[in-house]
């Protein structure tokens, strides 16, 4: 039996919205990357970005992967990489026409029981620790600087994620 490289899908047929990093595209993606590297695990990894954020526990999955394959994986943002799309975008961006953005997790509690409630409030200031303590690595920047602009949704341009510490390197045409 063949086996051939999996499709991901920008779009689903007829789902007019673009696609958030959600647990299926995540899971598509890491799989896509487990075999990549199976095959060929000397080749470098490339990763195209446009994405208006998503899901955080999918995103941290998809982070660690790409933290964990032996080659390297190159992330180029074309166009935007907002809330969980700057959180896994490392490396470089293709122009200076993009829009990063990072934030603070949320969570929807409208429908929760109280208990509840109270458990989901602390998971989720667990995984602004994680993802703050990952800002402030890959930045340099303190915790409290990271934090604070965590608190309200910072949108920078590329040489302003450049001059933050969010990427590497801004490619020019």
């Amino acid at each position: 039996m063949p086996i051939g490289v999996p499709k991901v899908p920008f779009r689903s047929p007829g789902e007019e919205d673009a696609s958030w990093v959600d647990s299926e595209i995540s899971n598509q993606l890491i799989g896509l990357m487990i075999y990549l590297i199976i095959e060929d695990d000397t080749q470098d990894l490339y990763l195209f970005i446009n994405s208006p954020g998503g899901w955080v526990i999918p995103g941290v999955a998809l982070y660690d992967t790409m933290q964990f394959v032996q080659p390297d994986v190159h992330t180029i943002c074309m166009g935007s990489a907002a809330s969980m799309g700057s959180f896994i975008l490392r490396i470089l961006l293709l122009s200076y026409i993009i829009t990063v953005m990072i934030y603070q997790p949320a969570g929807s509690f409208s429908e929760v029981a109280t208990g509840e409630f109270i458990l989901e409030v602390g998971e989720l200031l667990k995984l602004r620790e994680t993802l703050t303590r990952v800002y402030v690595q890959r930045t340099g920047k303190p915790v409290w600087v990271v934090s604070e602009d965590m608190e309200r949704d910072v949108f920078m341009s590329a040489t302003e994620a450049q001059a933050y510490g969010i990427v590497d390197l801004v490619a020019v045409e």
